[in-house]
């Protein structure tokens, strides 16, 4: 099993959480909606003068999903070149 962790702007989450919903139909998950922090071009600290702010997504998904996470995620960042979406992986030793 891993832990999938998902950190992107907001403005795509919707986009990013049917893709994954339509993908792995049972996919369960996490978000917490409001994520603020510096990547390594930008800033997202929800202030005036870093306005925009992140959303993470986690999920344990079994070792046969991981893949279609990871296409997904290539998918999402093909169709939004200038969002920042980054995906964090952590297989459980259980």
């Amino acid at each position: 099993m891993y832990r999938a962790e998902i950190v992107a702007n907001q403005s795509i989450q919707e986009d990013l959480t049917e893709l994954l919903e339509q993908t792995i139909p049972n996919i369960l998950y996490t978000i917490s909606p409001l994520v603020q922090g510096r990547g390594k071009s930008d800033r997202k600290l929800g202030n005036t003068t870093w306005p925009e702010t992140n959303f993470l997504l986690f999920s344990y998904v079994e070792d046969s999903e991981i893949e279609k996470v990871r296409a997904v995620v290539r998918a999402i960042k093909k169709t939004f070149k200038d969002e920042g979406v980054k995906l964090f992986t952590l297989k459980d030793s259980e």
